[in-house]
């Protein structure tokens, strides 16, 4: 959160979710209903019985965006090898919400942050029709 208050967007408080596809889905539902501009998850995007961030988030989405993913995980497996394995989805809503899976760990996260922090002003700028 201090990353992106620092890059100067209004961030909420975090929502804490149980495991599972709809409270996934639901959780941003509501944040896109609320207005959000970007949901970032964390968490549940391993292999593990538990993990089905990805699965509650692809239903939500209008669009993926696979190379931003891809990015996040590439420069993830810099730092942990294990980040291949990350199944985290990354993509836009019909309504033009940018919603990002991000891994469960902080430094993981902070990781990630600098893959996305680049390129989200753009992408948010793109969404409201700005040429490129």
């Amino acid at each position: 959160m201090r990353r992106l208050r620092a890059a100067g967007y209004l961030v909420d408080d975090p929502v804490v979710v149980p495991d599972g596809t709809e409270p996934v889905a639901a959780a941003i539902g509501a944040a896109v209903q609320g207005g959000a501009r970007v949901v970032l998850t964390s968490g549940g995007t391993g292999v593990g019985p538990r993990d089905l961030t990805p699965e509650g988030t692809r239903p939500v989405l209008g669009r993926e965006l696979p190379g931003l993913a891809e990015a996040l995980r590439r420069h993830g497996a810099d730092h942990n090898p294990a980040a291949v394995l990350g199944r985290g989805l990354a993509g836009t809503t019909v309504e033009g919400t940018v919603v990002v899976n991000l891994p469960g760990s902080p430094a993981a996260v902070e990781q990630s942050l600098d893959v996305l922090l680049p390129v989200l002003g753009h992408l948010l700028d793109q969404l409201d029709g700005s040429d490129h």
